[in-house]
């Protein structure tokens, strides 16, 4: 939902340096930084000697839709989604790169906002974590594309490949929110064509602000990927793409079946299965060990391959694959 301003207050009105020094006040600052924006690159501090970082991409069609995300929205999800990524490796976040593309026509305001989700997000879900750089540039479609860094203080990073036969599985994180509201927002806030609509969105979001906002603005468990390392977390990953598809990752990437309690999955465990977006964080533990933060039981690993639900093979693929399910449609 971007409102639109002055020819002069677009990005095509403003230069690129007048656009950063309207964006760069607004940014969250990182504890890390030793040599901040202005120059080539950024310094960070990194004490225990090693960094962990990853990188994602919004664009805009795929991956949001301007008729339902604000700005802000943008800017939020866009940091979440890489430091769960981050969390899930069980390391801190310290540091965001952001590179946007921008349509001509998109007004600075709209890149303020954007700022402003950032900066909200580092402040809610990793203090001390901020931007210390990026890019801006032209397209037809909106782009944001953030790389994330994280300190792991001394910790070994938790993989994907290190659950064992007989390891607690555990959740951290809503299950099905995310997809439930964007089932919503495709069933009721699009016009009689099923092009996505501002006025529809605004009376969903008003009727349904939980659901809507678990998938505009999700808040993933951050803090507790670092308490699952320090607990003796096996393995572990961020659930992005759906607890099934996820699962099955950690199955195959460990050599083992991971078998999941449809009683532990909530009301609706059809979509707790195959739902994507959540980002809240998937891991496996001793089976004798305390689970930390808001990790809760839902399932065992075995001998074996694959996923299981209640000991039976579950086949459904379920979760979020940009190739597979885009409709080749934005709005």
């Amino acid at each position: 939902m971007v409102d639109s301003g002055s020819a002069a207050d677009t990005v095509a009105g403003a230069s690129e340096r007048e656009a950063l020094k309207r964006i760069f006040p607004r940014l969250p600052e990182s504890a890390a930084t030793l040599v901040g924006p202005g120059d080539d690159a950024a310094v960070l501090a990194a004490p225990d000697g090693r960094f962990v970082v990853t990188t994602d991409m919004m664009v805009h069609g795929p991956d949001f839709r301007l008729a339902w995300s604000s700005p802000e929205d943008l800017g939020w999800k866009a940091a979440a989604t890489n430091l769960s990524d981050v969390a899930a490796m069980g390391a801190v976040p310290t540091a965001l790169v952001v590179a946007i593309a921008a349509p001509q026509t998109l007004p600075v305001s709209a890149l303020e906002h954007i700022a402003d989700g950032f900066r909200a997000a580092c402040a809610e879900l990793a203090p001390g974590c901020g931007v210390v750089g990026g890019d801006l540039s032209a397209s037809d479609t909106l782009t944001l594309a953030v790389t994330a860094f994280g300190d792991l203080r001394g910790r070994g990073p938790v993989l994907r490949s290190g659950a064992r036969p007989g390891d607690v599985v555990a959740v951290s994180g809503r299950l099905g929110a995310a997809a439930a509201g964007l089932r919503l927002l495709f069933a009721e806030a699009v016009d009689v064509d099923g092009v996505p609509d501002r006025e529809r969105f605004a009376a969903v979001a008003a009727a349904h602000p939980d659901l809507v906002g678990a998938q505009l603005r999700p808040r993933p468990p951050v803090a507790d990927g670092p308490l699952a390392a320090d607990a003796g977390a096996t393995a572990m990953l961020d659930l992005s793409d759906g607890l099934a598809l996820d699962a099955r990752r950690v199955a195959e990437a460990s050599s083992v079946a991971i078998d999941l309690d449809r009683a532990a999955l909530g009301d609706d465990p059809l979509t707790a299965l195959t739902g994507g977006e959540d980002h809240g964080l998937l891991a496996c533990f001793p089976p004798d060990t305390e689970l930390p933060g808001g990790f809760r039981r839902v399932g065992t690993v075995r001998k074996g391959a694959g996923l299981l639900v209640d000991g039976h093979p579950f086949d459904e693929r379920g979760g979020w694959d940009p190739y597979l399910e885009w409709d080749g449609h934005s709005g």
